[in-house]
């Protein structure tokens, strides 16, 4: 410490005295109205100390401003931030609700054409593997369904119900190879039986001079008692004949997108 004052002490004297000059001048400058050689000569000599001195204080002021400013507007930032997602959040969410009700209205519309009664019920797990197709949907006995009610979606045909609990039921696709319902070409009234293959289905016993053409619609017959008539199964894509053989080789794709199922009908009530 010692060290320090004996290598800085004329610095340090010389601002002593000139702090010491600047207050004597101050007490005399209130003192008197006349401004004396002495106190000329000081105001000379302190003038660049003093402008130094208020440029530095001007300066920190300023610094001192602009990092207040910038501390509010990273504050005001982080708010409008957190204000954007959580608008983002709730617009998102109105779309899903706004497409959750357009695909409810055309499903209601499907089932009002049935004239049957019919329950609602959303998909909540599925099976898509080599050995079953299959769904899993959030009503069950509970809510009055029993095994073998058929299950729909506004395109066609979903399945019907093969085992069920008091809050769920599974349901067995259309597309399942244990899965057989009596079907009719709508535009020429072939009957066959459509049968699930995994992907698509399989026609089974039209007849080899039946009129059947890529695009025909596919529906139920309304025979076996399970699906009322006339539900869309799906679109005949590819016709095959053999020079010999009794029935052709007919495959159809099924109606509805089982990948992006997740409301359904359960047709309920009489005659199911």
């Amino acid at each position: 410490m010692r060290e320090l004052l004996r290598r800085y002490q004329f610095l340090l004297l010389t601002i002593i005295l000139v702090l010491a000059t600047v207050i004597l001048y101050s007490y005399n400058l209130r003192q008197k109205t006349a401004t004396t050689f002495f106190e000329r000569a000081v105001l000379t000599f302190a003038a660049p100390f003093q402008s130094s001195i208020d440029g530095i204080a001007d300066t920190v002021s300023e610094t001192w401003r602009n990092y207040l400013w910038l501390v509010d507007a990273r504050q005001r930032n982080l708010e409008l931030e957190q204000e954007n997602l959580e608008l983002h959040s709730q617009l998102q969410q109105v779309q899903e609700i706004s497409l959750q009700n357009e695909r409810l209205r055309k499903l209601l519309a499907f089932v009002d054409d049935l004239d049957r009664p019919a329950l609602p019920a959303q998909v909540i797990g599925e099976d898509a593997s080599n050995w079953a197709r299959t769904i899993i949907i959030d009503k069950g006995i509970r809510a009055g369904l029993r095994n073998g009610s058929p299950v729909v979606a506004a395109q066609g045909v979903v399945g019907r119900i093969i085992k069920i609990a008091p809050d769920s039921s599974r349901v067995l696709l259309i597309t399942d190879a244990s899965s057989a319902i009596a079907a009719l070409i709508q535009r020429t009234r072939t009957r066959g039986i459509a049968r699930g293959r995994g992907a698509d289905l399989s026609i089974e016993y039209a007849l080899r001079d039946a009129d059947i053409q890529i695009g025909d619609l596919l529906v139920t017959s309304g025979m076996g008692g399970v699906f009322p008539k006339g539900l869309p199964l799906g679109q005949i894509k590819s016709v095959e004949k053999d020079q010999f053989g009794l029935f052709q080789r007919v495959k159809a794709m099924p109606a509805v997108d089982f990948s992006h199922l997740e409301e359904v009908m359960v047709i309920v009530g009489e005659n199911q």
